[in-house]
């Protein structure tokens, strides 16, 4: 297993088991927290009803790949040519072929930048759209969907292939309840499609829903027990209602349907890729046809102080360039994409300068990051940097920003008011203006 410039360990694969654990409590619990808070209505109308998000972990070098610079000197430049789109004007890395492609999808925002160079924070930064700060943990942009949009019955509001560093996929102080559901499963091989079951939302082997009923049951008295020694305890308060929903998400078949990857063709698997990576932006795209309103993943090993280019050139691009290519592509062919954002992105860029050791080093005050449908315009090169790459040079973009133009697609207000579970009153984003020039 690799572990970052910060000894952070990434977790390329899906993580792999056998079995799902046992519902127990653990679901419940997670349910159940979410009656602290009630659900707050959208006043918006919404351009978009779902976020698949692809993490590349480690701080990408976007000047490779989204923002070349060839007429810059060679010590920044690097060793890749920047090749012509399907859109006549924008150009992209040569090993992003694919992906350019379907340029006509995509918004490749080149003005991103913040001034975080430390993978925890930056990550925190980028998948809160909240810098940081030690007063408060602040929830993911998964979280906030999961408690501010409706889901169909029997399905989890948000899902996680693979971790994130520290608490940037978590729930911060929207609680628990809000968390994602986490994969388990593994890739499968060219005939034999991955089986893939979200922890703790399926029965393990030889354990039927006859069952589960009677453990259900058997709960249902200690709670009457509870009830009478304590009527306002909270741990009882509400069981009842997130217990039962916990049991719909199990008897439901919306969920296991969507992790039936062998329903899908061999040419459509094929074109995803049987790694994790792709096997997860496949299942993602059935996740959301499912009504999930959130999906993350993650490619790690973008931390590139050594050999950038050989690791980009030979690993990480030719996965990036499939992938990516393959759920935009197929998201559009089935009309979803008009609906769904798609949004790639890591914690910073990387120098412009290239390192004696043929690599690149942190670098926050400039980055790339690319994000289509839901709402976007298509087919455009949003911002600059200047011609070495070391800021943004026309329409700057920070976190906050892009964090509050896509709940804005999402028909929520970016300033609505949260609470936190001390009734502190939390704005969804505190700094950030909606892009207008984004929108389609």
């Amino acid at each position: 297993m690799s572990s970052d410039c910060e000894r952070f360990h990434r977790r390329d694969v899906l993580t792999l088991g056998t079995t799902a654990g046992l519902m127990g409590l653990s679901l419940p619990d997670i349910l159940r927290s979410q009656a602290r808070a009630s659900r707050v209505p959208q006043e918006r109308t919404a351009r978009a009803d779902s976020i698949i998000m692809l993490w590349l972990a480690g701080g990408p070098a976007t000047i490779d790949m989204w923002d070349l610079k060839p007429d810059a000197p060679e010590e920044i430049r690097g060793e890749f040519k920047a090749a012509e789109t399907s859109v006549p004007g924008i150009r992209l890395s040569e090993h992003l072929s694919k992906v350019g492609q379907t340029a006509k999808h995509l918004a490749v925002v080149r003005s991103m930048h913040h001034t975080v160079p430390a993978h925890g924070p930056a990550t925190v930064f980028m998948t809160t759209g909240n810098k940081p700060t030690p007063a408060i943990e602040y929830p993911s942009l998964g979280s906030l969907t999961s408690k501010l949009l409706k889901v169909p019955e029997g399905v989890p509001p948000y899902v996680s292939f693979n971790d994130i560093r520290g608490q940037g996929g978590a729930a911060g102080y929207l609680g628990a309840g809000y968390n994602p559901f986490i994969v388990e499963g593994a890739g499968g091989g060219k005939n034999a499609p991955a089986t893939l079951r979200v922890r703790g939302i399926q029965l393990p082997g030889g354990f039927s829903l006859g069952q589960l009923n009677k453990r259900d049951a058997l709960l249902r008295d200690f709670d009457d027990t509870f009830r009478k020694v304590d009527e306002k305890a909270e741990l009882v308060s509400g069981y009842d209602a997130f217990h039962q929903k916990a049991l719909d998400i199990l008897r439901s078949d919306r969920t296991k349907k969507a992790f039936d990857l062998a329903a899908e063709s061999q040419a459509t698997r094929e074109r995803y890729g049987t790694d994790s990576f792709g096997t997860g932006a496949l299942a993602a795209r059935r996740l959301v046809e499912a009504g999930v309103r959130c999906v993350t993943l993650s490619l790690g090993g973008w931390d590139t102080h050594r050999g950038n280019f050989d690791s980009l050139k030979t690993r990480l691009l030719p996965t990036l360039d499939r992938v990516l290519s393959a759920l935009v592509g197929d998201l559009a062919e089935r009309g979803m994409l008009d609906r769904t954002i798609v949004y790639c992105a890591g914690e910073f860029g990387r120098t412009p300068k290239i390192n004696k050791t043929v690599g690149r080093d942190h670098w926050a005050r400039s980055m790339s990051v690319v994000v289509a449908g839901g709402g976007f315009k298509r087919g455009i090169a949003f911002g600059s940097t200047d011609p070495q790459g070391m800021a943004p040079a026309s329409n700057p973009v920070t976190p906050d920003d892009l964090a509050s133009t896509v709940f804005h697609n999402l028909g929520i207000d970016p300033k609505m008011e949260l609470q936190s579970g001390t009734g502190r009153p939390m704005t969804l984003f505190r700094e950030g203006s909606v892009i207008e020039k984004l929108l389609a």
